[in-house]
């Protein structure tokens, strides 16, 4: 049964991660009637999964095993209202010179600059709390990566986190955190903006996907199909898409609108990680208590692309990184509380492609270039002299990268041929849809992209109301 709402929302979202409830919030407090689309589950901090393969498999799209057509790169993309804010470690961090002078020289945005971005930026930090991990509950794991640092002079630097009362003395993990904060200390968006927007009205549907959307009688219409199957239809004056990277692009792909807009899917970017472990004689325990407390802020770093955080992931996911069968793998695994982690993370130059075959599949295109190959083994050659300068037995390798911080797809731009949103946050032609997500990123930065995509939904938000109501 396909069931078409009779009413008429003044805006519509499709996504609830980062994006979405900071532009609701804005919205919804200027008395604005407002729908939110989403096709992941709402969690409360009494339901989130409270192991690693129900978390994996109940809060990413295909179970947290999205691949590249040539299989090198798996995509963690989630699939939970929230988004990235309940799956990811919380790291927020502005965008440097580097990293918007090159946004403005490929997409031609005057506003990608430090002076322009640094109001937007205060404004989206003013709605949630940021810290430090404190020195005296850093965890062996950020001590190895510290004091390899430290022998090797490079340059490191607490890591910013969207956090705030851990209560660490509790014996609270960060690990837990990656399937939801069950004590709310994450800002996760349903802690901070969404709670706010919900307040002021804003109407949540989750456990629904759009599977296409139009254009009717100067308003938009999205069919949408729940979790039981049903299809239902709900129509707005204006549409905001907040489903990320390759959400909106297949939306907009399965729609046509790459008709008139032919960028639509191009510029697919992400940050691809590789995590590497050293094993030592006495436990280092990487699993237990506050474990992502540093990242590589060494120039040096930042000028060959790419950059170190010690991080952790649980044992189903290490178990498939390390390489080797049988007793081989047996054998790493039996000394998983002795694995310290690295990881690099190399900030990408080869622009992918997102696609849909006939039948509306997503297909990913995404592969590395040798400069990509040269900045991971870079990176991966400091990671190892880190780990003997200060014990490590062996080394281990992962087996593949992780394709974190998906963005592009979407890109801003001032032509409307070479990209598909223009400054206003609105797609190219169209008065009534916009996007502020990381889809509109024109490449990678090579930082974190949460914060900044806070601050790009402030911003839009206010453009947003200002061309409404002019």
């Amino acid at each position: 049964m396909h069931t078409v709402q009779s009413q008429t929302y003044d805006f519509i979202f499709v996504g609830a991660g980062i994006s979405s409830p900071f532009i609701a919030h804005e919205l919804c407090r200027a008395g604005s009637n407002c729908l939110m689309i989403e096709a992941g589950p709402h969690y409360t901090h009494h339901t989130y999964p409270r192991n690693e393969l129900d978390g994996t498999s109940q809060m990413y799209w295909s179970g947290g095993l999205e691949l590249s057509t040539d299989a090198k790169l798996v995509f963690l993309r989630p699939k939970v209202v929230g988004g990235g804010s309940i799956v990811n470690q919380a790291l927020v961090d502005r965008f440097d010179d580097d990293a918007l002078d090159a946004w403005r020289a490929a997409s031609g945005v005057d506003f990608f600059n430090v002076n322009d971005m640094d109001a937007w930026y205060e404004k989206a930090e003013d709605e949630i709390a940021i810290q430090e991990i404190p020195a005296d509950v850093r965890n062996q794991n950020a001590r190895i990566f510290q004091e390899g640092f430290e022998k090797l002079g490079y340059h490191l630097a607490p890591l910013h986190r969207a956090q705030k009362d851990c209560r660490y003395g509790d014996g609270n993990c960060c690990i837990e955190c990656l399937n939801g904060c069950r004590i709310g200390s994450k800002q996760s968006t349903p802690e901070t903006v969404l709670k706010k927007a919900l307040a002021h009205g804003l109407q949540l549907v989750p456990e629904t996907e759009a599977e296409q959307i139009s254009e009717n009688d100067g308003g938009v219409q999205v069919q949408c199909r729940d979790r039981l199957g049903r299809q239902m239809t709900y129509r707005g004056r204006h549409l905001i898409l907040a489903g990320g990277a390759i959400g909106n692009s297949r939306l907009l792909l399965n729609s046509g609108y790459n008709r008139e807009l032919p960028h639509i899917g191009h510029d697919f970017y992400c940050h691809p990680q590789y995590m590497n472990f050293g094993i030592y004689a006495e436990p280092v325990n990487a699993h237990i208590g506050a474990f992502q407390a540093f990242k590589s802020d060494d120039p040096g770093f930042r000028h060959e692309g790419f950059k170190l955080e010690n991080v952790y992931a649980g044992p189903s996911a290490i178990a498939m990184l390390v390489s080797g069968f049988g007793n081989a793998h047996h054998r790493f695994m039996e000394k998983l509380s002795h694995f310290a982690c690295i990881e690099v993370c190399t900030r990408d130059t080869q622009p992918g492609r997102i696609k849909v075959n006939r039948k509306g599949k997503l297909i990913i295109h995404k592969e590395r270039s040798q400069t990509d190959m040269d900045r991971f083994e870079k990176g991966t050659r400091v990671i190892d002299e880190i780990f003997r300068s200060t014990g490590a037995l062996e080394i281990v390798h992962g087996s593949f990268g992780i394709g974190l911080h998906l963005m592009g797809g979407c890109v801003m731009g001032a032509d409307p041929v070479r990209s598909v949103v223009d400054p206003e946050f609105r797609l190219h032609g169209k008065k009534n849809i916009f996007i502020a997500d990381s889809s509109i990123f024109p490449n990678a930065p090579g930082i974190n992209p949460s914060l900044t995509i806070m601050a790009l939904s402030k911003m839009a938000a206010d453009r947003i109301l200002r061309n409404v109501q002019s």
